[in-house]
């Protein structure tokens, strides 16, 4: 028996001028750069045969959606707020395009406890919406079918530390969840049995580096 796919897509690049923290606010869209990652999803997916397709309810994953949907018209756009951002105490800050900010003092006491995380949502509450999410995509479609949804990077990255039965203890830094980046869930039998990974915006990627932002 073929395992049914569930496809977590990360959003693209945001246009953030002021780099702000931007969590679950609404109005910040993707960049110039996000959009055509957005476009190369679109043509990644285009002859996929996709059975269903959901997305978290912030602008950025919607815009990033938007060019996958197109190729599917046939098939409704579900909102899914299980797989919405992250929950983050720093949110609507600027701590600079570097993150230089975020160490001054007056921030520390929300960075005294990195293994919950104690400056937002812990990750366990994480991982159980994400494996509530995935399991009911996986059986919204065909045995053996595909469903796709758009959401972001420490959700993604926690669900598949969860399938994979690794520690939510991790390095931020090195989350490999890259901007429009595609982590595919193989469902068979109700569990997840192997979890791929994959960068098809790889040659898009701004060359600058960015330290730790917590909870992006």
């Amino acid at each position: 028996m073929q395992p049914t796919i569930v496809h977590v897509c990360r959003h693209g690049q945001v246009q953030n001028p002021d780099h702000i923290l931007y969590g679950r606010l609404p109005g910040y869209g993707l960049s110039e750069l996000g959009r055509a990652m957005a476009e190369r999803l679109g043509e990644r997916f285009a002859d996929v045969p996709l059975d269903h397709l959901r997305v978290s309810p912030l602008q950025r994953a919607k815009e990033t959606l938007a060019p996958i949907a197109a190729n599917h018209p046939h098939l409704p756009i579900v909102e899914e707020p299980r797989v919405i951002e992250a929950a983050n105490a720093f949110e609507g800050r600027e701590f600079g395009r570097f993150n230089q900010k975020l160490l001054l003092p007056t921030n520390w006491w929300y960075l005294r406890n990195p293994l919950r995380p104690s400056w937002g949502e812990p990750y366990r509450e994480i991982a159980v919406r994400m494996r509530a999410a995935i399991a009911d995509m996986a059986a919204s479609v065909p045995a053996g079918g595909q469903a796709l949804v758009v959401a972001h990077q420490l959700p993604i990255y926690i669900a598949r530390l969860d399938a994979e039965g690794r520690s939510f203890v991790h390095n931020p830094a090195n989350r490999e969840c890259r901007l429009a980046s595609v982590t595919s869930f193989h469902v068979l039998d109700g569990r997840v049995v192997k979890v791929t990974y994959e960068e098809p915006c790889a040659d898009l990627y701004p060359t600058n580096t960015k330290l730790f932002r917590p909870g992006m």
